[in-house]
Parts: structure tokens; sequence; C-alpha cells
């Protein structure tokens, strides 16, 4: 059974959740829906870790689900006039305004077509934690392809070139005002950089199954295979420290519940106020959907559809607004298969957070059938 509460019109949506933790689909998770400005599912489940039960504050790695947090961040303070979506990166961050990435502006930092998918040098667990150390070597290194003209997924370094330029223009990290000007308003629930006395909060997360992308068919150079081992983020043995669980990766370590997450992810779907706190306009939303990138992903080898600091509706997640296809539906989802779905048609943003992976990069099964079951209750 799950805790929490639900509106009768999502009640398929608590019987998928109900069965998934009965059937081990999933062993921990929560999800929430908030629509129309209230909070109609906030479910929780199963377990944190052996023996120990998630609790209505247990907040777990949700992976690049972290990427639309940052995303947010950076859009409250285009908000305030501090970042232009069109002005290069270096106008606030001049370092790195080097080697060929002079032309990169933030949007193609959003859009996943900065030419930074990730570290050209080695780099450590710890070098990626040091935020300065690693933006500094983003800055100081040439793009693998020229900037702006495709897509490739920023998949771990994306949160260090947010920050970078959010730091730059604020003298504050993702960090404090994500947590400072946007969570702690909303009522907490998301972490980037887990606090000593909320460590206890986090749930452990399981290693996936064998995944169905066959790493053999790629060459050394391809870039998923030269991001996803620079450095090898394991969840068991790598995520699941405080070293990790404390560090601020705003590509893929961030720590959340469903509620947490969907709250501060309503301010998109919402017009940019939920529960009395406006942090955007309606005019700094609509750019999230001016699209940056469009088609087949040099790193993800899957089509893609990139807005500002969002993906948009594409053909490789189906289920994604399959009901609303010509709608504005905002998203991100995150490895293992937590995300996030913004629909600003309907007013309803949808969250999912689980600590058992599954094979998804994009989709599968398990989320797909959450985002429908969520969707089914708000959409003609």
């Amino acid at each position: 059974m799950a805790d929490g509460t639900c509106a009768d019109a999502f009640s398929p949506l608590r019987e998928l959740f109900e069965c998934n933790l009965a059937d081990g689909t999933d062993r921990g998770a929560s999800v929430a829906v908030v629509h129309d400005g209230e909070l109609v599912v906030d479910l929780w489940g199963g377990e944190a870790r052996p023996g120990v039960p998630w609790e209505r504050d247990t907040i777990t790695q949700v992976w690049s689900v972290t990427k639309t947090m940052a995303a947010l961040t950076l859009l409250t303070q285009v908000e305030k006039g501090l970042i232009d979506l069109d002005a290069p990166v270096s106008a606030y961050w001049p370092e790195f305004g080097s080697a060929g990435k002079e032309g990169v502006l933030v949007r193609h930092v959003l859009g996943h077509t900065s030419g930074v998918p990730g570290w050209e040098a080695p780099v450590t667990i710890e070098d990626i934690l040091d935020l300065e150390k690693s933006e500094a070597i983003l800055a100081g290194q040439a793009p693998w392809y020229e900037p702006g003209s495709a897509p490739a997924y920023q998949i771990v370094c994306h949160g260090h070139l947010i920050d970078g330029i959010v730091r730059g223009a604020t003298g504050r990290s993702v960090a404090e005002i994500l947590h400072d000007d946007i969570m702690a308003p909303l009522g907490g629930g998301f972490r980037l950089g887990v606090p000593t006395d909320e460590l206890g909060l986090v749930a452990d997360l399981s290693n996936p199954p064998p995944s169905s992308i066959d790493y053999g068919q790629l060459g050394p150079d391809h870039f998923l295979l030269r991001t996803i081992m620079n450095p090898l983020l394991l969840p068991e043995d790598v995520c699941n420290t405080e070293q990790w669980r404390r560090g601020a990766v705003g590509g893929a370590g961030g720590h959340g519940n469903a509620r947490g997450i969907a709250w501060a992810q309503a301010l998109v779907s919402h017009g940019g106020e939920v529960n009395g706190v406006r942090l955007l306009s309606p005019e700094t939303i609509a750019r999230i959907f001016e699209v940056q990138s469009e088609g087949a992903d040099l790193l993800l080898g899957v089509p893609v559809k990139y807005g500002m600091g969002y993906a948009l509706q594409m053909s490789s997640a189906p289920a994604i607004g399959e009901s609303n296809p010509d709608g504005r539906v905002c998203w991100w989802t995150g490895y293992g298969g937590a995300i996030v779905v913004n629909d600003l048609d309907t007013r309803t943003t949808f969250a999912y957070a689980e600590n058992k992976l599954a094979d998804h990069m994009v989709s599968s099964p398990r989320t797909d059938a959450y985002v429908r079951a969520a969707f089914a209750a708000v959409r003609p």
C-alpha cells in the first residue's frame, strides 16, 4: 500500500503505483501531481533501503531531472534581468570564451548545443565535486564539434556549465539560489548538495539491469563513451556515498522527492506562480519553448527536441504529451526512470522519483505508464 493522498480522479495512478510496489517493479518511490494550484497526488511507499521504509520526506537521487532544477534556477535570474539568454556565455564567465567557444551563447548551453558535452581530459569523482575546478577545466578546453550546429547531450557537465554562468552573473551558486530562493519558499523536498543533518533522508539506489545499448558497437570516440566513462558514476559504489550526496553536481546529482520537484516545476506549468510564490513571468516561460536543437543527438543517439533547459515533445519519448500533441509540454527525465512533466495547457505538473533503476535513458515502460496514468485524469 502507498501512503499519502490522492484525489479520486487520479485513482488509476494510485492503483498503478501500488501494483508496482507490490510486485517489485518499484522498490521505493514517490509520485506527485500538482494540478491547477493544488497538490492532488502525493504518494510514497516501499523501502528507502533494506528494512527502512520510504517516508513522506525521503529523497533520492533523480539524476538528470536535476537539469530541470538547474534550468529553472537560471531562468529565475533571467527574470531578474541578470542573465540574457541570447548573450555569450563569456559575458558572465569570461574564461569560457576561449579555444573556439567565443560564440557559445547561454541558450546554446540550455539547448545542449554548446559543443562541450563532457570533459576532454580525464577527471575523477573528486574533480567534478569540486565545481570551480571542474568548471575551469571546461572553460579551458576546445569544443568537440561546432557549437550551435547539433544537439549533444551534456550528460554530466550540464550543471557545471549552468553553474559557471549563474555564479559569474550573480556571485551565487546554482545550489544556493535553488535552495534559498526557490525550494525554501515552496516547502523544500529537493536538495542539490544534501546537508549532513538530512543524509538520513536519502534512499539508496540499486544498480540498473544491463543496458539495451550495445556499447561494443560504439567507436572509442563516440560521445556517449567519452562522457559516461569520464568519470563513471556507479549507482551503488559512488552515488550511495556521503561524499557524492553532499556534492552539488547540477547535471545529475540532485536529490528530491516527487512532491518537492512537482511544486518547484509547477512554477512553469502555472504561469510562474504557485502557492503565492511568483518567480517567473509568462514571457520568460515562453522562451522555454523556443526550439534550440532538433534531430539525432550526437551522444544519446536518438531523436531529440530541446528548448531552453527542457526537452519538448519528441518521437523517442512517445508517452510525453501524446494526448496533447500540439500543446505546450516541457519535461525531462533521469537515468533509471525519474521524470518531471509540465503541461501548461492543463496547468499540471507530474513528478516521479524512485530508487530502483530501470533500463531507461529517455523512456521506458514503467515511467511511460506513470505519465499516461497521470495525464489521463486531466487531458480530454
